[in-house]
């Protein structure tokens, strides 16, 4: 099908690139890209697909904004919080060009529906925060022979990458064969990010994208991609295919998507969360603050910086990246109560004290957040 007179117009700086012309700008406009997540990295990628004209962009997200989000997710503005992010995305998208069609897939990525979903496009980009989607982005591509355009993000560093065994190149079980333990690497809401970071890296993926349904210029398939954004700096690292890799290797032992969150070490959540016996509520630290004459002790192991952004008076800090040697301060026979942002690192901070002899501690569930939720609305939420 021919350009019309209007894409012409729209697209017409793209048309005089001698890499892209007419026949590059159909392709983009014949091709459909599966974008999961709409966060950080999902929103230049969507916005800057959406911008060139690609034929069909699903996005699969099941999140609201929340006004956290608007420091990076530029997608959303004010007048979005509170609104499921596909619904906000597809609104802001239409208008950038309406011509684009929306699939808008409103839930969490899983093993029982990942492969139906993957199968209705040709490209899928990789804007996940969390592992188990990853490797189960990874895994149903790599099955599909789809490309999986990746990117990740954290504080001040990003990386991306196009894994596409189907291409000759490796894939992200043989970067990472394995997933880190459990909360080993903070999320970006305990370790923050800089704002314009996904930006950058999204639209490297972007630009991947397009060179790939092109088919022009060198992809990073078999490259790694590093960015520092303190230093500039762009560095490179050559990957190769794993032969022993259990997915894309000689002998593959995974034939379809597995259990993510086991594989992971992700336990399944408790159908009564409060019974966990290792936490205890944000009421039960306010009483232990209240009472004078409590045995019992709150610490606060969240890092120096947060405490200038909201803490709790009285509340002595420990910060778990210094616990290894700030412990020895304390005293193993007294119960403490330990307490960061949303219960994570305090929970980090249990498991170091017990191996260290310290029997009474727990864990405040929901952390500072929670406090701020429950107890005292004063205290700012970051």
């Amino acid at each position: 099908m021919e350009l019309t007179k209007a894409e012409i117009k729209r697209y017409s700086r793209h048309l005089i690139l001698p890499e892209v012309g007419l026949e590059g700008q159909k392709k983009i406009r014949s091709a459909s890209v599966l974008c999961i997540g709409a966060g950080g990295l999902g929103s230049p990628i969507a916005l800057y697909l959406a911008a060139a004209g690609i034929g069909k962009l699903g996005l699969v997200d099941f999140d609201a904004v929340d006004s956290s989000n608007l420091q990076r997710q530029i997608l959303y503005g004010d007048k979005d919080v509170g609104r499921p992010k596909g619904e906000s995305a597809r609104d802001t998208l239409n208008d950038i060009n309406p011509e684009v069609e929306i699939e808008l897939h409103n839930l969490a990525l899983a093993s029982d529906n990942a492969t139906d979903i993957v199968a209705r496009y040709d490209l899928v980009v990789d804007g996940t925060d969390n592992f188990p989607t990853r490797y189960l982005t990874n895994d149903v591509c790599v099955l599909a022979g789809k490309p999986n355009v990746y990117g990740s993000i954290f504080r001040f560093e990003g990386q991306a990458s196009v894994f596409a065994p189907s291409q000759g190149g490796p894939c992200y079980r043989c970067l990472y064969p394995e997933p880190p333990p459990p909360g080993m690497v903070p999320s970006c809401a305990e370790g923050g990010v800089l704002g314009v970071l996904p930006g950058i890296i999204g639209c490297i993926q972007t630009t991947e994208i397009i060179k790939l349904i092109l088919g022009t210029g060198k992809s990073l398939i078999g490259r790694l991609l590093l960015y520092n954004a303190l230093d500039m700096s762009f560095r490179e690292v050559k990957l190769r295919r794993d032969p022993e890799c259990p997915l894309c290797g000689d002998r593959p032992t995974i034939t379809e998507p597995i259990d993510y969150q086991q594989f992971c070490g992700i336990p399944e959540a408790a159908e009564n969360a409060d019974a966990d016996p290792d936490e205890i509520s944000v009421q039960e630290m306010k009483r232990a603050l209240e009472n004078a004459d409590s045995e019992i002790q709150v610490i606060d192991v969240r890092e120096p910086d947060e405490l200038e952004i909201a803490r709790i008076d009285g509340v002595p800090q420990h910060p778990l990246s210094q616990l290894e040697t700030s412990f020895l301060q304390l005293d193993p026979n007294r119960t403490y109560y330990l307490h960061c942002k949303s219960g994570g690192r305090s929970m980090k901070a249990l498991r170091f004290l017990r191996e260290q002899g310290f029997k009474h501690v727990k864990s405040v569930k929901g952390g500072i957040t929670a406090w701020s939720e429950e107890i005292d609305p004063d205290v700012p939420q970051y």
